[in-house]
């Protein structure tokens, strides 16, 4: 059988490194601050880390931070994110 995903919005965004600018404002969504206030979004050193429903995954410079349908985050690769999804209006 063959099955084709269902249309959803999802809220991304692409890390590139950090989440505040040089003057320590956050350039990231909301919810993604609020993730790394409560430790579902964490840094060890330079690394990201997600907490996600399946444990804890790394993410790399590049990588697209998603916040699914019932508000679980997971990293993305570009690559796949980009096969994946749209931008939605």
């Amino acid at each position: 059988m063959k099955y084709r995903k269902r249309p959803v919005v999802i809220e991304a965004f692409q890390f590139d490194g950090d989440f505040m600018d040089s003057n320590g404002n956050y350039y990231v969504p909301e919810w993604a601050v609020r993730a790394f206030q409560q430790g579902a979004l964490y840094f060890e050193g330079a690394d990201l880390f997600v907490k996600t429903l399946e444990g804890i995954h790394s993410a790399s410079f590049g990588d697209y931070i998603i916040k699914g349908v019932k508000g679980e985050l997971y990293p993305c690769k570009p690559d796949v994110f980009e096969m994946t999804y749209e931008r939605a209006e």
